[in-house]
Formats: structure tokens, sequence, C-alpha cells
């Protein structure tokens, strides 16, 4: 028997496949192929294992504030979501693979997001935030949490969007989302000068948020998937406009890490780096530059870039074997 997660990604939508011991594949598909019928997601599994063989199979998917805890599939209302607004920018690729998935007549649950309606949360964040976080931030804490076996932490997941979370005694406890904190590469908060535009009717709300990132220092305007890789040739080519882009990122992570530092309750035993930037080492260390802010005072640990997929499958697995809590969310069958 085999277990599944899927990362519901911003720039594809990434499956982890494991057995009882260990991970056998990671694979991704890009959401414009998905949505143009160029790639099935279920044909792609197939060639990989026998769909019979999966036990369980977990799944995430947009912002999921429409859940609260862990749900079968086929009890989950609008997929999982209140709106579709608001969660930057939509391709239908992610749609196309939910729809083959709930066809395909497979065991399945889905991972809430993280947002005001989650009662394991601090009730201070819940009062701050209506969304802290999208689902496979949970899948990620989960498998930072195995790999590192600590109670106290921060999880920083830093690629086209930051989000980092604190956890507190093996329970997530808050989390700053992409629209409110650190930059990533694509997304960031919206600032003075975009929340003019947004009222001059200049641009969306939506479009601010997809342009907020490191790509606005940069000057980068392309498609999603393309914009991080243009960022990085143009800093390993010297330019002033990407370097100072990067470095800026980092600060702003360092300075939202440091934040959820200061209002744990616990003693935080490390910072957990995930993410296509937060587990790079070229062009850029991003741990070695991360930690020049925390003059290296909090261990660190780094986890694989796959570790929204990873972590699910994980998820599937414990849940398969009697699990009914993850990080403090209930799981309901």
């Amino acid at each position: 028997m085999v277990f599944v997660g899927m990362d519901h990604g911003t720039t594809g939508i990434s499956f982890a496949i494991m057995n009882e011991r260990q991970v056998l594949d990671v694979f991704k598909i890009s959401r414009e192929d998905s949505k143009a019928g160029k790639v099935s997601a279920i044909e792609e599994l197939s060639k990989r294992i026998d769909l019979d063989d999966i036990e369980l199979m977990i799944i995430t998917y947009a912002m999921g504030d429409g859940i609260s805890t862990i749900l079968p599939m086929e009890r989950v209302e609008n997929r999982g979501i209140l709106s579709i607004g608001g969660a930057g920018k939509v391709t239908g690729g992610g749609t196309s693979v939910y729809s083959e998935i709930e066809n395909a007549d497979l065991p399945v649950l889905m991972i809430p997001g993280i947002h005001k309606n989650c009662e394991w949360l601090d009730p201070l964040f819940r009062a701050a935030y209506s969304h802290h976080a999208s689902p496979e931030k949970i899948s990620i804490v989960y498998n930072a949490y195995l790999e590192t076996n600590w109670e106290n932490m921060i999880v920083a997941d830093i690629s086209s969007n930051s989000v980092d979370l604190l956890v507190e005694d093996g329970i997530i406890k808050g989390a700053i989302d992409a629209c409110c904190g650190a930059m990533g590469v694509v997304h960031g908060p919206l600032d003075l000068e975009m929340i003019r535009d947004i009222d001059d009717g200049k641009r969306t709300a939506n479009e601010c948020f997809s342009h907020a990132g490191a790509i606005k220092i940069a000057g980068i305007d392309n498609k999603v998937a393309f914009m991080k890789d243009e960022l990085l040739n143009n800093y390993r080519n010297g330019d002033e406009k990407a370097k100072l882009a990067i470095d800026t990122m980092i600060m702003t992570v360092a300075m939202e890490i440091a934040g959820l530092i200061a209002v744990s309750k616990n003693e935080i035993e490390g910072i957990v780096l995930t993410g296509s930037m937060g587990s790079m080492k070229d062009p850029v260390d991003f741990e070695k530059e991360l930690n020049k802010y925390f003059k290296n005072k909090y261990p660190t640990k780094i986890i694989s870039s796959e570790s929204g997929a990873i972590g699910a499958a994980q998820i599937a697995r414990d849940i398969a074997h009697g699990k009914r809590e993850i990080m403090g969310i209930k799981v309901e069958l």
C-alpha cells in the first residue's frame, strides 16, 4: 500500500508518493499544462503506482478557508474555500486537478487552511488576521516536525510568497500570510502606494499583491512560472536591482521571523527553512544570509523544497495508522 500527498502550489501542483518507510517519488505538473489538458494528474499517478494501492491520499486546495478540520473530500463543500478571490493569479490548473481527483474514486482527505475560524490558533492571531496560511503550510509544518522533533519552532516557507508559522508545544499557534508580512519572489504585502493605486482604480488589490514581492524591486514582469528564474539569472549576472530585491526579501523574512519569536510563549528551539528560496544554497545561500540577522542564535534546519507534498503524504500515512490530530488539527473521518 502507498500514501499520496498533494501540494497545491503557486507555480505547479506537486505530488509525493511514499510507502510505510520512505518517499518513493515526487513529481510536479504545471498549472498551465493541467488547465490546457496537456497533462493529467491521475494519468501521471497511474504511471508510477497502481491507483488501487493508494491507502489514503491527502490534498490541499487554494485558501482552504471554508473548513477548519481535516475532512473526507466528499464531505467538503465548495472545495473547502469561501471564495477564489484574493488568492493571487488564478489559472484554473489547480481546479482541473481537483476535479480529476474528485472523479477518480480514491480515498481522499482535505487539509484546511489556517484562518480565523481555526480553534487551535492563539486567539490573538485569530483576532488580528482573517487568514494566515493556505493548507499546504500545515503539511510543510508536519514534515518539519518529523524532520526535527522540535515542539517549539518557526517554520519559514520562502518561495513565490513567504509565509512564516509559529509552533508551540507541537501545535500551530499563529502565522503571517503573504499579503500581510514578508516578501516572496512574486507576492508581498500591500503598502501605501499600492493602496492608493487601488483606490484610484489603477490596479486591483490582487494585481498589486501579485507584483509586491522581490520582482517589484527587480523590475520583473513575466509569467509567474518564469519570474524566479529571471530574478536569479539577473542576480548571477550582477544586476544591482536583483541583488537589492533578494537582500530586501531576506530582510523582510528576518523581521517576520523575529516578530514570531518575540510573541512566542515558549523558548524557540530552532528555525526551519523550506520553499524554493528558503532551501536554496546557490546563487544565494538563504540560510547563511538569514542567520546574519539572528547572529546564529537559533539552530536552523533546511528541509526539502517539496515538503508540502511530502508532509501531506506523511499525514496520510499517519492518519491511516490511527492518528486523529495533526499539529493541533482534528481529523474527522
